[in-house]
């Protein structure tokens, strides 16, 4: 190792990187760990829809059966199984759907640009939760676990 290099990881690999084995060796978990935070937050919006927790605004306490507390249940219920990893593929493009469904209902008649609508955080969760309905919920999941189990994954 050159000493002019504070640590491995800053020395550059064959390649003139330093981030060559970083990637490839932590990126499963790394996208497992993305997965968990993505579906707190999202638990979090559904959980100050219909419970008023945590407090704040806008939108807090709505009846159950009303646009935005259903959009409340699909977010507890949604990020719940997101967060846990399990039907990870269906919920996700579910998911999909309420983010993009909400982003017009909600965000686009303000404006056309998210950034003046508010709507940036709804426009990332629907790609975000697209691409996972395609990814899947990687290694720290259940679905992943139940896949092991019944011997798909080695």
């Amino acid at each position: 190792m050159d000493s002019t290099y504070v640590c491995r990881l800053t020395q550059p690999d064959e390649h003139g990187s330093i981030f060559g084995p970083m990637p490839s060796k932590w990126s499963p978990y790394l996208f497992s760990i993305l997965r968990i935070v993505a579906a707190l937050l999202f638990f979090e919006h559904g959980t100050q829809k219909l419970f008023g927790f945590p407090p704040g605004q806008p939108y807090t306490g709505f009846p159950n059966f009303s646009l935005l507390g259903i959009a409340g249940i699909l977010e507890v219920v949604g990020g719940f199984l997101v967060l846990v990893g399990l039907f990870t593929r269906p919920v996700a493009f579910i998911l999909a759907g309420e983010m993009a469904v909400g982003y017009f209902r909600a965000h686009f008649p303000r404006s056309f640009f998210p950034i003046n609508n508010f709507g940036e955080i709804t426009v990332m969760l629907c790609f975000y939760f697209l691409f996972l309905s395609s990814a899947g919920a990687g290694v720290w999941s259940l679905d992943y676990l139940l896949k092991q189990k019944r011997g798909q994954i080695t």
